[in-house]
């Protein structure tokens, strides 16, 4: 099926028997006797599977209720006729509403499945396989802000996508990787968080624990020896680590490392290896002032956890630290890159800590309160302006970029919302307002496209000017060190 409207073999079997039990009651009864036989069976057959095989998603219950309510009407001539009795059937002005209810009931199914889908990612495009894995890193110099207790150190869960070997014999465990955890368990606490967080009953969002992505465990990295520059990613206000997977995948394919960051206490939940689980302690009051003190400190905290993470990789590199990507970072080209308030802490990152290469901020407003000059070049996607739109984004963004001592990048992506730049569109609903006006796949699309213009030039000398390639997807302002913003390329 496609990404839009994924329906597993059960549920293909369910829903046209459910739509044939319900037309059989319309059919001459020659012609119903064979359907009203079949449609059962068809319908019974495709619940087993959905039930037994692979679990029962919500969106298959009105399908069901719809089936049930058509059974005995559909039946109940022919067992009439097979004992002699008359077959009649309902005047066709009662059994009509009837067959309109079960056949909006039926409908509710397929409808609630493209709104609220599995998702399914887009094949990475890139030459290399992907492998992923997780460590949990203790800052033994920082203490722990959010607990009580003085001993508590600051510790972050960082997931790692990695350029893997094409033909590693564990390759063909790729794809097998859950999408937001590393077993179902984690992966479901993680998405009743995200939708506690998001104020959604989390059976709304059941299909991302059971979502797949392109990688693989622990496989051997890629051949030839060669370094790889590292992006490090932190996520938006309650967000998680592997909220921009897709994006991930995708950079990694194509010769990034790229490390999501879980910020304990502000990610709506993270579990640990000990199997606890630290949930959100971030909230807002709705006083604008204190907000913005808020956002403020927790910026600060997650620049610190992208520099404490950044200095992390060279025991990863030196393998200090054991794992399959020993001899593969490249430490001298780090970028610090995030999405929302992940977008503000990496420019607050970039400007504290010198040995950063590059900064990506996507639809992130700086919450540093003494910017100063720093020498980074930055990638600043944004949202469609319009007037819901704050409008003090823009220009402290501009101010920001502008102290900048090297060329930086802002770029409007026309239909874009703040969630057009995470996985987001893949599982929500196609609402402008939610996700933005772009296909599904367009906004994922758009981000990895302009963050590969941006790094490659960057961080790997390709030659021409990155300008060009952004300017496609948008409207594109360039900030040049000295000299007043320059809209195009």
């Amino acid at each position: 099926m496609s990404a839009h409207l994924q329906l597993s073999p059960g549920e293909l079997l369910l829903v046209p028997g459910a739509v044939a039990l319900v037309l059989a009651r319309w059919l001459p009864l020659r012609l119903r006797g064979p359907l009203t036989v079949a449609a059962p069976a068809v319908v019974v057959v495709g619940a087993g599977a959905v039930l037994g095989v692979l679990g029962l998603r919500w969106q298959m219950v009105p399908v069901l209720a719809g089936a049930a309510v058509a059974l005995p009407f559909a039946v109940a001539p022919l067992l009439r006729r097979r004992t002699g009795r008359v077959a009649r059937r309902a005047p066709w002005w009662l059994a009509l509403p009837g067959s309109v209810v079960c056949l909006a009931l039926i409908a509710a199914g397929p409808a609630a499945a493209w709104a609220l889908p599995t998702p399914v990612f887009p094949e990475p495009s890139g030459r290399f396989a992907i492998g992923t894995g997780v460590l949990e890193l203790t800052d033994p110099e920082r203490p722990e802000t959010a607990t009580a207790a003085p001993e508590d150190r600051r510790t972050v869960v960082a997931q790692f996508w990695y350029p893997a070997r094409k033909d590693s014999k564990d390759s063909k465990d790729t794809g097998h990787a859950r999408y937001l955890g590393r077993t179902e368990h984690e992966a479901r606490v993680v998405s009743d968080a995200l939708a506690d967080y998001a104020g959604l009953p989390g059976i709304l969002l059941d299909g991302l624990p059971r979502a797949h992505t392109h990688t693989a465990y622990d496989v051997p990295v890629a051949d030839g020896g060669e370094r790889f520059p590292v992006v490090l990613f932190s996520p938006g206000l309650g967000g998680v680590r592997t909220q921009n997977t897709a994006w991930a995948e995708e950079l990694a394919g194509h010769g990034y490392v790229v490390v999501g960051i879980d910020h304990p206490y502000d990610s709506a939940a993270v579990v640990l290896a000990d199997g606890r689980t630290i949930r959100t302690k971030v909230s807002a009051t709705g006083d604008a002032a204190e907000d913005e003190k808020r956002a403020a400190g927790w910026t600060a905290v997650r620049a610190a956890d992208l520099s404490f993470v950044r200095t992390q990789l060279a025991r990863i590199h030196s393998g200090e630290i054991a794992g399959p990507l020993t001899g593969h970072l490249d430490t001298s080209r780090v970028v610090a890159a995030g999405h929302s308030l992940g977008g503000a802490a990496a420019l607050q990152a970039a400007r504290q800590d010198p040995h950063f290469a590059a900064v990506i901020d996507l639809d992130g407003a700086p919450h540093d309160p003494a910017p100063q000059p720093f020498p980074q070049p930055v990638l600043a996607l944004t949202q469609a302006i319009g007037p819901d739109t704050d409008p003090e984004y823009i220009p402290r963004l501009t101010r920001v970029l502008g102290l900048g001592t090297a060329t930086s990048y802002r770029l409007t992506v026309p239909g874009a919302a703040h969630l057009t730049f995470t996985d987001a569109p893949l599982y929500l609903p196609p609402l402008p307002s939610l996700v933005g006006s772009l296909d599904r796949t367009a906004g994922p699309r758009i981000t990895v496209a302009a963050s590969l213009a941006f790094l490659d030039s960057t961080l790997r000398d390709t030659p021409g000017d990155p300008a060009t390639a952004l300017s496609a997807y948008g409207t594109l302002v360039v900030h040049h060190p000295g000299r007043s913003p320059k809209s195009g390329p």
